[in-house]
């Protein structure tokens, strides 16, 4: 039976029919869903109808509808004249109106979310490599007790006063902003670094002003505790804002929309200042002097981002070194203070928390307020212990708060997502809110579509505040503004609008879906030799093709992102039929120059673990087990017998023991620091030339093979569309919208 549905406002009723956001939606999405599938509709006789025949017998059946009903008298005036066959061409001509909108809407929702999918779990690959360095530390500690006590002797830079206001700060090379900022830190202070950031140009502070506010930060959030306790007794409400990830854009956005921090204007920022984006230190100069300049105003959490590690690997180490290359060092050893004294999370009136990551089945606020947060320069390697031993609670304590995700699926298990942290689902945080007599958990740490998310119950809200985050257009950022009530009203905005503005619906969804396929082939990069490995395995013959299953199956295999292959076919893979696969265009769509210029501007892990050498010191450290200041073939054996019983690798006990015999540069039959940091940068200089080689061996080749046009073409519209015109920030370029409570 052939159903059909019309919505109408009827003449008795008076007054206009709602229904819910979520009524909506869901609506939409059950049409989406029908119209994805492609089946055919039995006729009365039970026989299959033609969609001509459909649509015929559907429009009758509404013209019937109207007139049995009297509801074409409502359109008596506009129907006069006008004959049934008219009536039922007009109403069939709405049907195929809808029903191609709807495959229209179908087909947007399913790009949007590929493309969604491609982002995201790129984000998760690459923070996996980070999160291994934790594990490895602490099965090193776990399986080598002795290293457990020991004190990471890199820090002892730290006796001395990183903090002193007279320490050797030079000018730098080129022009610095003729801007004086002096203690203390005040409103026209923030007035001047928002006009001299807002600028493309010219926007660098004099260092020796840099280094004044990390300092005097560093000093006043030591004094602070682990938990900050916020309340809206005199301010009636408070503004929570999430990640801002360098996005100095958003940042203005946000204070120009909901003004600067007062006594009755309060906020919180929830961690995850730096990395990814162009202005992270800007981001944390201007915040770090807001809480200077409303110390009693300002609340900033620290996420996991705030860490000397994750900058090594996501670009925020490299922004400071290119912004000061004279002072860059003593200013990261200034911002790793800053990291070690951030809280750890806030409490708003007692009843909500507000964390960066979230909670875990062990997750225990007394506990966390006891931790001494000073110790834990970086959240990824051994805490410093002055020689106690470590405890891993506490350790675990804080890891769970800034890296878990909320699960819709009840328990508390490992992210294996992100390699750290863990998934909680409902169950985990009822238990937790009714233990700490909490009403629900503010969290950040995860990019949403529409800059926030309600999860369990409406008892964890997502907020995150970057928006255009993966590309232009990719996502909204959002605040939240509390009331005494505590009542969440979000605003949404997009930074930039103007740039999106100038660009048709198909352009914007093409500088998304471009953003995600170069992200997505700089990370295959990594795997080129091996992917080509494995698609001739599947052709014998080597005719270049294989079949589309095969090609997906070497993609999943290979890369283990989790994508769907089939949909992301044509994209990778241009110009090929629908049953084979030409993996030559996908190869070569690799080895362009946008994709490998796009690599050589990324940071491999290598690169961040010898970029960070504190973690090599302290796995030197660890290793040597009677601190004496080199390692011993003996000590390498007892580390590597460990290793194998407990990590189990690709490589042999002999393997890896030749390997340390390498390291012995000056054939003393011991490894003291200097030759185990020589070790790592030569593997890197020797990566670095196997990288140049087979770029040289594959530009040869392309010399005398031109890419098929298909891979051309995408590639010049990878580029086109991924190229970004830095200008002057103008906060009111902004496209806002408040969302009131349901």
């Amino acid at each position: 039976m052939l159903r059909s549905c019309v919505c109408l406002r009827s003449e008795e009723d008076g007054k206009r029919r709602g229904s819910s956001v979520e009524d909506a939606s869901s609506c939409r999405s059950s049409e989406i869903e029908r119209v994805g599938a492609s089946m055919q509709t039995l006729g009365p006789s039970g026989q299959p109808q033609s969609v001509s025949a459909q649509t015929t017998t559907r429009a009758s059946s509404l013209l019937q509808l109207f007139q049995r009903k009297g509801w074409c008298k409502h359109f008596r005036k506009p129907l006069r004249g006008m004959s049934a066959s008219r009536a039922e061409k007009t109403i069939r001509a709405a049907i195929f109106i809808q029903k191609w909108y709807r495959r229209h809407q179908a087909r947007r929702e399913m790009e949007r979310r590929c493309n969604w999918q491609i982002f995201q779990n790129l984000e998760y690959a690459s923070e996996q490599d980070q999160a291994e360095l934790y594990k490895f530390f602490n099965d090193l500690i776990k399986h080598m007790p002795q290293a457990a006590g020991r004190k990471n002797q890199h820090h002892a830079e730290s006796n001395f006063s990183l903090l002193d206001e007279k320490d050797d700060i030079m000018d730098e090379l080129g022009d610095t902003v003729n801007a004086k900022i002096e203690l203390p830190i005040r409103k026209s202070h923030i007035d001047l670094l928002i006009d001299v950031f807002r600028k493309k140009r010219g926007n660098r502070l004099h260092p020796k002003y840099v280094a004044l506010i990390l300092r005097e930060a560093a000093k006043s959030l030591k004094q602070l505790p682990n938990i900050s306790m916020v309340s809206t007794a005199v301010s009636q409400q408070v503004t929570v804002c999430g990640d801002l990830h360098g996005k100095l854009d958003d940042l203005l956005v946000v204070l120009h929309k909901n003004g600067l921090p007062s006594s009755s204007n309060p906020y919180v920022f929830n961690g995850d200042f730096v990395d990814r984006g162009k202005r992270g230190l800007e981001v944390l100069l201007l915040l770090l002097s807001l809480y200077l300049a409303f110390p009693q105003a300002v609340f900033l959490n620290r996420g996991n981002h705030e860490d000397s590690v994750m900058n090594a690997r996501y670009g925020f180490i490299r922004e400071v070194e290119g912004k000061y290359p004279r002072n860059h060092k003593r200013l990261l050893s200034i911002i790793d203070e800053v990291y070690r004294w951030l809280p750890l999370g806030s409490v708003l009136n007692s009843r909500v928390l507000i964390v960066h990551g979230g909670i875990s089945d062990n997750t225990s606020l007394d506990l966390i307020k006891s931790i001494d947060r000073g110790k834990y320069v970086s959240i990824l390697r051994p805490p410093l212990t002055d020689g106690e031993p470590l405890d891993k609670t506490e350790w675990q304590q804080i890891f769970d708060i800034m890296w878990s995700d909320p699960q819709a699926v009840m328990g508390c298990v490992p992210n294996t997502l992100r390699g750290a942290g863990v998934w909680f689902g409902p169950d985990t945080t009822e238990n937790f809110l009714q233990r700490h007599r909490l009403s629900y958990v503010i969290r950040s740490h995860e990019c949403k579509p529409n800059g926030h998310e309600f999860m369990h119950d409406n008892k964890v809200i997502t907020i995150f505040s970057a928006s255009n985050y993966y590309a232009i257009g990719s996502n909204k950022g959002a605040y939240i503004r509390l009331n005494n009530q505590l009542m969440p009203h979000f605003v949404q905005y997009i930074s930039a609008a103007s740039q999106s503005k100038r660009l048709s619906f198909k352009q914007r969804m093409g500088m998304v879906e471009s953003s995600a396929l170069k992200e997505l082939a700089v990370k295959m990069r990594d795997y080129r030799d091996e992917l080509e490995d494995e698609f001739k395995k599947f052709d014998p013959d080597n005719t270049g093709c294989i079949t589309v299953t095969n090609w997906c199956y070497v993609m999943e295999k290979v890369t283990k992102l989790g994508l769907p292959w089939r949909l992301l076919r044509d994209k990778l893979a241009p110009g090929t039929d629908s049953h084979m696969v030409n993996y030559n265009t996908t190869l070569d769509l690799l080895d362009t120059d946008v994709i490998m210029e796009a690599e050589a501007d990324g940071t491999s892990v290598m690169d961040a673990l010898y970029a960070n050498k504190a973690s090599l010191v302290a796995i030197f450290n660890i290793i040597d087990a009677d601190n004496s200041g080199e390692i011993t073939l003996d000590e390498f054996e007892t580390a590597i017998d460990l290793l194998t019983a407990h990590m189990p690798g690709d490589y042999s006990k002999e393997e890896m023991l030749e390997k340390c015999r390498m390291m012995d540069l000056n054939g003393d039959g011991k490894v003291d620091l200097n030759e185990f940091l020589e070790a790592f940068r030569l593997s890197d200089v020797q990566r670095r030339q196997h990288q140049d080689e087979n770029i040289r061996r594959r530009s040869e080749v392309r010399s005398t093979t031109k890419p098929s046009d298909p891979v051309t073409e995408l590639a010049e519209r990878i580029h086109r569309n991924t190229v970004i015109v830095e200008t002057d920030i103008d906060p009111s370029d902004c496209e806002a919208k408040v969302i009131k409570p349901k």
